[in-house]
């Protein structure tokens, strides 16, 4: 990272605040392969399961009680 810091402040003209068509293309490149990694890893189980019962025909949700209070006591 300090790297291209370094080439950001050697490269690009002062006061324009712009970066070099070399560092944009790294950060792109960097940016594809994050979003590559994110992709492979798929969906977790458990949002699969939940995204399947939602989808059913006639699926209502239903919202679980983690344990937390939430009966709107005293609200409209």
């Amino acid at each position: 990272m300090k790297d291209l810091k370094s080439q950001a402040s050697k490269s690009t003209t002062p006061g324009k605040g712009g970066l070099t068509p070399e560092i944009q293309s790294r950060i792109g490149h960097q940016l594809r392969a994050m979003y590559d990694d994110v992709v492979r890893q798929g969906v977790p189980d458990r949002f699969a399961e939940l995204i399947k019962k939602l989808d059913a025909p006639g699926a209502t949700p239903q919202v679980e009680n983690g344990g937390g209070s939430n009966d709107n006591n005293g609200r409209d």
